[in-house]
């Protein structure tokens, strides 16, 4: 029971954080609602970086990873961490200084409109996905509490973040995510340390666990190709990616952006080994369960009463603070990069409103979704091969475009052949080739851009 009332009490304040936001009229304005003022401080940022990041691919998921194959599990996080530090060292301050809303508009800028459209269709259809995930995920962590099926589990966690999300915008996401970040942390902890004194320390671990589970960076069931396939699947959409930019978007300088991105991914390197040893520790104690139900089960059997609900806190916080940041991006590109195409003399106000519609309408479509999905990193992996095949090339050869020679037309040809190339691949269930839709971007990028280049002459 204080489980359950400690959960009620941090979905609670989750939204009178919204509502209170919606209650100065900080989210009243474009700039308010969509990128908090541009005045998000290094902590801030760097806060609501990792509490986005650190989402269902993590919480659920990663300890999955870790649970079935150890330490080299890791892996789906410390690429991220590598996405940060390319971003920082190179792109961040790029990103914030164009001062715009989206990574569409941005892509709109390297390249044209149709460019710019094209990725915005890409982006929504991919994020959705990723929305959906952390439903599934969200369920999955609330099924420790509840007696109930997981379909009534997944509206309960929608319908949250999708309210104080309404109601505060970026300024509600930014202040939570921090909250978020900090009680993720503290929660991890936690769990570490009781799990791992159950467990009988590395000792417990060692004698427990087959030996692969200790290699690293590769092992026998995760090799150099899985690991190239993660480098560029999943690190390239921290390089390149609506979440990721959104954030930047907010930092009140240049410096702040590159300092929050370097900043967030190295506090991501612990946590991707913490999280994965929970995992290993699950596999250890509760060899029988399903892989993603490993963190789970960890809380139920492991940690006493009120350090659970706190834990499970932590997980929700991760969990929502991912959904909740793409969904405002999905519903801000929805509104900025394609209704204000169709009426772009629409006001400010009557803006605001059709952008709460479309955060009302994404979470409706993410909730449908969540309810067909399978497994976490399953989904997750799906959108992020779609994404990073048609838009990352794209955004990060756009910096440079006049040097290497790109046009608008191979950067359209190259975000539609990637990611429609990668969909089918995904959907066919193609094994071994999730990177053939990166490489049919990049050679359209060139390809197409060449052609054209000779033809303009």
């Amino acid at each position: 029971m204080l489980d359950l009332l400690i959960v009620i009490v941090y979905f609670a304040g989750m939204i009178a954080v919204g509502a209170y936001v919606y209650g100065r009229g900080r989210a009243s304005r474009r700039d308010s609602f969509f990128v908090a003022d541009r005045g998000g401080t290094g902590l801030l940022i760097s806060g609501s970086l990792c509490a986005t990041i650190i989402g269902a691919s993590v919480a659920v998921g990663m300890t999955g990873l870790g649970f079935e194959r150890g330490l080299t599990g890791a892996w789906w996080l410390l690429v991220g961490s590598i996405g940060l530090f390319v971003l920082a060292a190179f792109f961040a301050g790029r990103v914030r200084r164009f001062g715009l809303y989206t990574l569409p508009e941005l892509v709109e800028e390297q390249y044209d409109k149709r460019a710019g459209l094209v990725a915005s269709i890409l982006i929504v259809v991919s994020w959705v996905g990723v929305i959906a995930a952390q439903i599934v995920a969200a369920s999955i962590v609330l099924s420790i509490l509840v007696s109930c099926s997981s379909s009534i589990l997944m509206i309960i966690s929608a319908s949250v973040f999708i309210v104080y999300t309404v109601l505060g915008g970026q300024h509600s996401i930014i202040r939570t995510d921090f909250i978020q970040s900090s009680i993720l942390i503290i929660g991890i902890l936690g769990c570490l340390f009781c799990l791992s004194a159950r467990v009988g320390g590395i000792e417990g671990f060692t004698s427990s666990l087959p030996v692969e589970y200790f290699s690293f960076p590769v092992s026998s069931n995760f090799g150099w190709l899985d690991l190239v396939s993660f480098l560029f699947l999943v690190g390239s959409t921290y390089v390149v990616g609506p979440d990721i930019y959104s954030r930047l978007f907010c930092a009140k300088s240049e410096k702040v952006a590159r300092s929050s991105a370097l900043l967030a991914g190295s506090v991501m390197i612990p946590i991707a080994f913490f999280i994965v040893i929970i995992g290993m520790g699950a596999r250890v104690l509760f060899p029988d369960i399903a892989s993603e139900q490993a963190f789970s089960t960890v809380i139920q059997e492991v940690l006493p009463v009120g350090i659970s609900g706190l834990v499970i806190a932590a997980l929700l916080a991760a969990i929502m603070s991912s959904a909740d940041t793409c969904l405002l991006t999905t519903s801000t590109i929805l509104t900025e990069d394609i209704y204000k195409r169709i009426y772009p003399s629409i006001s400010e106000e009557r803006g605001l409103l059709i952008s709460r519609i479309g955060i009302v309408l994404m979470g409706i479509l993410a909730l449908m979704l969540a309810l067909r999905l399978g497994g976490v990193i399953k989904s997750l992996l799906l959108a992020y091969t779609i994404f990073t095949s048609g838009v990352v090339a794209p955004v990060i050869v756009g910096f440079y475009k006049d040097k290497l020679k790109v046009t608008p037309l191979g950067a359209l040809a190259a975000i539609a052949g990637g990611g429609g190339t990668a969909l089918v691949v995904k959907l066919l269930e193609v094994e071994h080739f999730e990177l053939l839709g990166f490489a049919v971007c990049t050679l359209l990028l060139f390809g197409v851009s060449r052609i054209a280049g000779k033809k303009a002459l």
